[in-house]
């Protein structure tokens, strides 16, 4: 799917994705299980019992037929959504089933019991002496290093599966779907869930007016670079990464180049911040779940990342909680780090604007050119509108419906979360395949990243951990009851 190709966006097509496979698990209301094919896996230590249809309805497919009618579902509806954006479906349809075949892969491989496990009871349970103790979310980690090692070392293969790595495109989906999911758990907790909404919204204005002004500063003075750098480097690195810097590059109309390295500077330490912040939450943040949560959104840049961070946090601090006794329940902090994010991408296309209407007043003027109004809903991303619908419908529904419809709508909740965990998986193995260390080094790309190294391990991350605790602290998910 390259740049120059015409059609449906990559924005548009998330909602669709997103709302289709909502609206299909939403047939369990009307007694129709038209996604309970889909394969789900356990923690094994046999691998004849890894996988199982995640419904019982499905149980006569067993383990490997739930996986093919996974693939082969996954396959035609990712197929159709690369038509739609104007894709040589041919050459999508191997690279695709490389992509997902590889990706959940890693997924069963990180569910194996001495990957996973990571409670002595749970290993004495299962009759083992040792674990790695990555939780059930080590396939995201198992995914993210094998993605890597294509990135950086399977050069030809990662060029090969180019046009299905697209991580921006998976996690958006996956957030579409995440809305039903807490909407089920927003309705048990209403006034929590009503609270983490406020909370999110004043965390990332304050992380907004601090962090731009701060690095747009750096980059400009300590660094030198002309504002056709600095605007698209301040909000990559302290705004929500690729889709900031993108949407400012085009603001301020800077060259496409500018766009691109920046970018591909985000998505490199991306990753980085995945592999290290998670554990640094859990280890010091564990008595603060949700400022936990809220410290991956603001610190951890780009989509995928973010709330892939927010994902293996919330398992990390679980599952330490859990050793102590806490029994938290799962979720909400997972939710917090996605509330957060999204209330980021909203505000993308409104400081594009701002940015567009300075520009075009005081720095770049040019007779009869201006910003319009309508740019903010050209650079609105349009995924936020499926996780606020499939959030607001969940949780209207689980507050008015009667029992046994509510019983209903989890078990779709929950079957669609299943496909949620996929495209999560699809998101880590293709950001490490999208991670090129050496290219980028080779691109002279050595300075700008002096500037997102002194900003972001300098300044963002320990600011954002602030901003988090000062709105977060002391606020703790409901306890398991």
């Amino acid at each position: 799917m390259n740049a120059s190709e015409k059609g449906l966006s990559e924005d548009w097509l998330s909602l669709v994705i997103g709302l289709l496979i909502f609206v299909l698990a939403l047939g369990q209301v009307v007694n129709l299980d038209l996604l309970g094919w889909v394969v789900t896996t356990s923690v094994w230590t046999d691998l004849g019992t890894a996988l199982a249809p995640v419904s019982k309805a499905y149980a006569g497919l067993g383990g490997v037929g739930s996986l093919i009618a996974t693939y082969v579902g996954l396959l035609v509806l990712m197929t159709t959504g690369a038509a739609a954006m104007g894709a040589d479906v041919l050459r999508f349809i191997p690279k695709f089933t490389a992509v997902l075949l590889i990706a959940y892969g890693c997924w069963i491989f990180g569910s194996w019991a001495h990957m996973a496990l990571n409670t002595p009871e749970s290993m004495q349970k299962a009759g083992i002496t040792w674990s790695l103790r990555l939780t059930n979310e080590g396939g995201f980690v198992v995914a993210l290093v094998v993605g890597l090692i294509v990135g950086n070392f399977l050069p030809d293969l990662a060029e090969w599966m180019r046009e299905a790595v697209r991580p921006e495109l998976y996690v958006k989906i996956a957030i579409v779907i995440l809305g039903g999911f807490l909407g089920i758990v927003s309705a048990e907790k209403l006034g929590l869930a009503t609270s983490l909404m406020f909370l999110g919204l004043a965390s990332i204005i304050v992380a907004y007016l601090i962090f731009w002004a701060v690095v747009y500063y750096v980059a400009r003075v300590w660094f030198g670079f002309s504002r056709e750098w600095a605007a698209p480097l301040a909000s990559g690195i302290s705004v929500c990464g690729v889709s900031a810097a993108i949407a400012t590059g085009g603001a301020i109309r800077a060259r496409p180049m500018v766009a691109v390295m920046v970018a591909s500077l985000v998505v490199i330490f991306a990753v980085i911040e995945l592999l290290i912040l998670p554990a640094l939450a859990n280890h010091f943040l564990s008595g603060q779940p949700l400022a936990a949560g809220a410290w991956m959104a603001l610190s951890v840049k780009t989509d995928g990342a973010a709330v892939a961070s927010g994902s293996i946090t919330e398992a990390l601090i679980l599952a330490t909680n859990a050793e102590q006794g806490v029994k938290y329940q799962p979720g909400w902090i997972l939710g917090t780090a996605a509330t957060v994010k999204v209330f980021i991408d909203i505000f993308i296309g409104v400081w594009a604007f701002v940015l567009a209407w300075i520009w075009t007043r005081h720095i770049d003027v040019r007779p009869g050119d201006t910003a319009h109004a309508r740019e903010i809903w050209d650079r609105f991303p349009k995924f936020v509108i499926g996780y606020v619908l499939t959030f607001i419908i969940i949780l209207l529904v689980a507050l008015s419906a009667s029992p046994p419809i509510v019983a209903k709508v989890k078990s779709a909740m929950g079957e669609a979360n299943t496909f949620r965990g996929i495209f999560f998986v699809l998101t880590f193995f293709t950001i490490g395949v999208m991670s090129n260390f050496r290219k980028l080094w080779e691109e002279g790309i050595g300075r700008l990243a002096a500037v997102y190294v002194l900003s972001l391990f300098g300044f963002v991350i320990w600011v954002g951990l602030a901003i988090s605790l000062l709105f977060f602290a002391g606020v703790k998910p409901p306890l398991v009851s």
